[in-house]
């Protein structure tokens, strides 16, 4: 594969998540490829050896692609699919279908009108996640509403509460229920039966954040309390499987609940708390134990200055094992659950989906020198001293590419002290003889750290072109403790802007690095700090903006989760760190790029930055109309740009620009724009 070519980098296999069987049998890889028209990406499941003898081999070939794998107590593998079969209509939403253990055809077992978003299975008890109208009684109803609504072209919402969007699509008519059925009928029947335990659920059960207790009893969910004034936050909510009697365990003013994770006897749930915010104080985050009984709270790892990821139990119940982020890595950590401190398992590397089986941990691997890939740290290898030494990379459906650089770690000293760190990505040549122009590039969040491989944030594109690429971690982002958070809190232009400064000083400082040819680029709060860099220095050559925040007194209302932002933009926040105040000071030319359909920063932002850079920064357009400055405007891409040929194309006008204002190269045709 060749970085320099972008058809083979959008061709390439891209392992997104795991599922392990629970007797550690089998792991289930969820794929991406290209689709046969090389429009879309589609997911397929994936066989990966545990053992890690046996090649990886795929399972499903739906055009529409597969999710949601899970494993039923016989072993037979069940996953969520659009498929049109004979007896489904070509538009009928994603169906359950059962794969056997032994392999054969795929069926259906269970349908909902609204399709399913999640399936958990505990012994014999299903829990399916599925969107329904709040009026309908059964899923009868619930089908012909949704055909009256189809056919008489009713797209309307009626609203009551907040919120309305949600990233990059309307919220409602249907909201999320849970449903529970026994696997066991599907020995005597086809269809499995949907029992619905939340029929007045309304827009409280989050969907993303419910957990199924091993015996089937129970569900543990966040669930969304409504408040005045347009606020909402998330208690935790416990419901039972066979009555659908539902109560809230906890319930704090200060806090959220989210990622139950219930213990393997059931008494305990692991979640993660989310302190809230003010104008004054950052988000902490930590880790409690909650009676499932009771709702008796009690914090685990007091002491512990990192925000915790995704708590799993292991099977006997010991402890906890979940990754962090943790100096621009995220590890394994094993958390006991007798209050000390958590044990660091791992070295390199940023660890997703964990699995933990009787007789190992499973997880995705990646960093920014490789993407995803499968591992398996055996528990017999928790009592050694070096747990990472007994770490086993798996065959997996997507080989690490061969990178056109190197990777580096790079760090400095702020002014008032503090730590600094980030990754630098230099090309193979890149010397003092030969030094590179470089390119700041910003991570968004702003609550987030450069540690994982990304396929839309991918620094090895522009290495193959020869630039280095330097990817800090400025105030505000996550691995380095709460302090670091706190110094950016309530002041996104000064911290994190010096922070991004001091760190551009001294990599330019390198003698591979040529500090007169420079860019800086980002992307949503990364595409804000670019514009706050805009017009506070002119010492870069040019500068990219994606989804970027321009003028705060207008995003905050009109995002898709305007509660949370109020939290930190008071209207005195908002005028000191609004970078529109500062278009006049804007000489630098900049590459705006938004999607309409992105309800996270609306449009109406970079809209709002287009028209002021041509009529109003220091760069405004002539008297011809023309400017230095570029829009690229996509109507249906949102937040991120998600369809291959958009990449593509994405990546070829942000290295045309930065070609034409950096090297000083005359820019390339690009057919597909015209």
């Amino acid at each position: 594969m060749s970085f320099n070519d972008l058809n083979d980098f959008i061709a390439l296999p891209r392992l997104n998540s795991l599922t392990a069987a629970p007797d550690g049998s089998a792991l289930i890889g969820a794929v991406q490829t290209l689709n046969s028209k090389q429009t879309a990406w589609t997911t397929s499941l994936w066989w990966l050896d545990p053992a890690g003898e046996r090649p990886a081999r795929r399972l499903t070939r739906g055009e529409k692609g597969e999710n949601g794998a899970a494993f039923t107590p016989d072993g037979d593998l069940l996953f969520i699919a659009k498929r049109p079969t004979e007896e489904e209509d070509e538009k009928a939403p994603a169906a359950l279908w059962l794969l056997p253990r032994e392999g054969g055809d795929p069926r259906i077992v269970a349908t909902h009108p609204g399709g399913f978003e999640g399936v958990i299975v505990r012994g014999s008890t299903l829990l399916a996640l599925a969107n329904t109208l709040p009026a309908s009684t059964d899923l009868e109803q619930e089908g012909e509403l949704r055909k009256e609504r189809a056919e008489k072209k009713v797209s309307a919402i009626l609203h009551t509460s907040y919120p309305v969007r949600y990233w990059d699509h309307d919220l409602g008519p249907g909201y999320p229920r849970a449903y529970v059925a026994d696997l066991a009928e599907l020995a005597t029947a086809d269809r499995l039966t949907l029992r619905d335990l939340t029929p007045d659920a309304g827009k409280s059960l989050t969907a993303a954040h419910a957990d199924l207790s091993p015996d089937g009893a129970f569900i543990a969910t966040s669930w969304t309390v409504p408040l005045a004034r347009g606020d909402f936050r998330n208690a935790l909510t416990r419901i039972d499987a066979a009555t659908g009697e539902r109560r809230i365990l906890v319930d704090d003013p200060a806090a959220e609940f989210f990622a139950p994770s219930i213990s393997p006897d059931g008494t305990q749930i692991a979640v993660i708390v989310d302190m809230l915010s003010t104008p004054e104080l950052a988000p902490s985050t930590h880790l409690e134990l909650i009676d499932s009984e009771t709702g008796v709270r009690r914090r685990l790892a007091e002491n512990w200055d990192n925000w915790p990821g995704h708590p799993v139990w292991l099977r006997d119940g010991s402890a906890l094992v979940m990754a962090a982020d943790t100096d621009g890595r995220a590890p394994l950590y094993l958390v006991p659950l007798d209050g000390s401190e958590p044990r660091r398992l791992t070295a390199d590397g940023t660890y997703s989906s964990v699995e933990a089986t009787p007789e190992a941990i499973y997880a995705l691997r990646t960093s920014y020198e490789f993407p995803n890939e499968p591992v398996r740290l055996p528990l017999s290898a928790l009592a050694d001293d070096v747990p990472e030494a007994a770490l086993a990379v798996l065959p997996s459906a997507a080989a690490r590419p061969e990178l056109p650089g190197t990777l580096a770690e790079v760090e400095t000293t702020a002014a008032d002290g503090a730590r600094v760190r980030g990754w630098l990505a230099l090309p193979a040549g890149a010397s003092a003889d030969s030094p590179s122009p470089l390119v700041l590039w910003i991570h968004g969040g702003p609550l987030s750290s450069w540690n994982a491989w990304s396929w839309r944030w991918c620094p090895w594109l522009l290495v193959a072109q020869g630039y280095a690429v330097l990817l800090p971690d400025p105030a505000l982002s996550t691995g380095y403790g709460q302090e670091f958070i706190q110094r950016g809190w309530g002041s996104w232009g000064e911290a994190p802007y010096t922070d991004l400064m001091a760190i551009t000083d001294s990599v330019e400082a390198r003698e591979d690095i040529d500090a007169t040819r420079t860019a800086a680029m980002g992307g949503s709060f990364g595409g804000y700090m670019a514009n706050w860099v805009a017009g506070h220095t002119d010492r870069f050559d040019a500068i990219v903006t994606h989804a970027s925040l321009w003028a705060l007194d207008q995003f905050g209302p009109t995002t898709d989760a305007s509660n949370y932002w109020q939290r930190e933009l008071s209207p005195e926040m908002m005028i000191a760190n609004s970078p529109h105040n500062s278009v006049a000071e804007i000489r630098t030319p900049l590459l705006v790029i938004h999607g309409d359909n992105d309800y996270r920063v609306p449009i109406g932002e970079g809209l709002r930055l287009w028209y002021e850079l041509l009529s109003a920064s220091g760069l405004a357009a002539g008297d011809g109309g023309q400017s230095p400055h570029q829009f690229l405007y996509f109507p249906d891409e949102n937040h991120w740009v998600l369809t291959p040929q958009h990449a593509k194309i994405w990546y070829q006008v942000v290295l045309n620009f930065l070609g034409e204002k950096v090297l000083g190269a005359a820019p390339e045709r690009i057919e597909l724009l015209g």
